[in-house]
Formats: structure tokens, C-alpha cells, sequence
């Protein structure tokens, strides 16, 4: 019998980090003892809530921005990890929304595509992101399991789940900042998403809160790896911690074989 291919995988579930690496490093000496390859960070971690940016000097944003980027290469090195993590770069004095991958011997930037456009959540008029013909997403291997990360908004567009069908991507990362009383919604979005894509999906939501006016915003964590068959294998809850869980290879094998979508598109791919 073939030996299942795994890998261990982990979501840090934490409030905006301030620019001191012992927090961060405390949590990735733990996830390295567990043989951890790939860690996934929530938006709004690496910088702050999107919010407060107005408020703040933008060269402190981008000495916080670089300031997190080299430590994340230092950890790549020193652990051996994959990082990926949403980071604001500036560009031409304009703040652009991006997600980080570093290794040890690279750094790769993905520009979020689609940005939130509502009138109390407008990323689209913050950002400096440009509107262009979607593109596929950030993906790459690790062991070979072929991975996609998807900016938390654009898990609600079909585009990039038929990058994820074509790509037969066997794990989706998705950093989120998501309030209010969400739970339920991003829950069932999830789960039916892996189940009709075959893929686990790691989601890793931030904490803290924004008090704008007399509406505070309650960033809840809800961090969660979703399997392919639709269930939550393991979640948190609202406090800061770090999810450690291995995938399988064989789990997904399964579970594209029993339901065979991908066997019945084929079958039409040519007509």
C-alpha cells in the first residue's frame, strides 16, 4: 500500500502584532517542534485594521510593513516554514493590500484583486489596488501538495474557485478580518466550498477590536481547517492561539473519487 503524503499546517490566530518578534517567535518554536511547514496569518496582523490607517503617519506604516517582512524571513530561515501573511505595501505614496509568501530563499507579493467596496467597509477607496482582468491567484507547492491563497473577500467570486478546479489546488489559505455576527455566514461558505472543490481550506481570522462612532468592531477569530469532505476538523475560538493540524493526501484522493465532479467535467471538457 503507498504511504499517504502529509503535511503540517498551522493558522497564528492573533490581534495586530506590535513590532517586537517574541510573540511571534514564541508561537514558531512551538509550531516547529510539530514539524509545522506552512503558517498562515489573518489580515490586518502584520499592520493595522485598515481603519486606523488614516490616522497614522504612512512612513510608520511601511517601517512597520518592512519591519515584519524581515522578521518573517528570519523565522523562514531559521524554521524552515513557508509564511503567508497580508501585508500594506506603499508604492508611490499610495497604500497597496497585498499577501506575502516568504521562504527561505524567497519572497513572492500577491496584490489582492478584489477589494471590499461598501460604504462602511471600503478597502476599494483606501487602496491604490488595480482593477485589471482577474488573474489566477498566488499558488505554489509545499511536499507536494499544491497550495492557493485567497484574499478573505475573494472567496465569494466563482473566478477563483475554477483557478482552484483547474489547478486541482489541494489547499486553499485564506487570511480574514471578519466582524460583527459573521460566524454562521463564513462557516457555511467555507465548508461548502471545500466539499464541492475537494480541498481543505485553512481560514486564520484576526482579533481585536475598532470602535468607530458608537459601533465597536469585534474581531471574533473563528479559525478553522475545513476538510474536503465540508466538515470543521478543528477550530478556535475567540482567544489568541495558534491551530496546528496535518492534512492528507489520501483524505483528499477519497474524496474527489467518491463524488467525482472533476470526473464528470471531464467527460464534457471536449464537447
Amino acid at each position: 500500500m503507498q504511504k499517504d503524503k502529509t503535511l503540517t499546517i498551522a493558522a497564528l490566530q492573533l490581534p495586530t502584532l506590535g513590532m517586537q518578534a517574541t510573540k511571534l517567535d514564541f508561537y514558531l518554536r512551538n509550531a516547529h517542534s510539530r514539524g509545522v511547514k506552512v503558517v498562515l496569518l489573518g489580515e490586518y496582523v502584520l499592520n493595522h485594521f485598515f481603519k486606523e490607517l488614516p490616522n497614522l503617519p504612512m512612513n510608520m506604516v511601511k517601517k512597520q510593513s518592512d519591519k515584519h517582512i524581515e522578521l518573517l524571513k528570519k523565522f523562514a530561515l531559521k524554521y524552515q516554514m513557508v509564511f503567508v501573511a497580508p501585508i500594506i505595501l506603499v508604492k508611490k505614496e499610495k497604500y497597496i493590500k497585498n499577501i506575502v509568501k516568504i521562504t527561505e530563499k524567497s519572497t513572492t507579493y500577491y496584490e489582492q484583486q478584489i477589494l471590499m467596496p461598501y460604504k462602511h467597509w471600503n478597502e476599494k477607496k483606501m487602496f491604490a489596488n488595480k482593477i485589471k482582468k482577474l488573474e489566477t491567484p498566488l499558488t505554489f507547492k509545499v511536499e507536494g501538495f499544491k497550495i492557493m491563497v485567497m484574499g478573505g473577500f475573494e472567496l465569494h467570486f466563482d473566478h477563483f474557485w475554477q483557478e482552484v478546479i483547474e489547478k486541482k489546488v489541494d489547499l486553499v489559505l485564506l487570511p480574514t478580518a471578519s466582524t460583527f455576527d459573521s460566524h454562521n455566514r463564513w462557516r457555511e461558505i467555507i465548508k461548502t466550498k471545500a466539499f464541492l472543490h475537494g480541498c481543505y481550506i485553512l481560514r486564520a481570522n484576526r482579533l481585536g477590536e475598532f470602535k468607530e462612532k458608537e459601533i465597536k468592531w469585534k474581531f471574533y477569530g473563528d479559525s478553522m481547517l475545513v476538510e474536503p469532505t465540508g466538515e470543521i476538523y478543528m477550530m478556535l475560538e475567540d482567544k489568541e492561539s495558534m491551530l496546528i493540524e496535518t492534512i492528507s493526501k489520501r483524505v483528499i484522493k477519497e474524496h474527489r473519487k467518491s463524488w467525482a465532479f472533476e470526473e464528470e467535467l471531464a467527460q464534457r471538457a471536449n464537447f
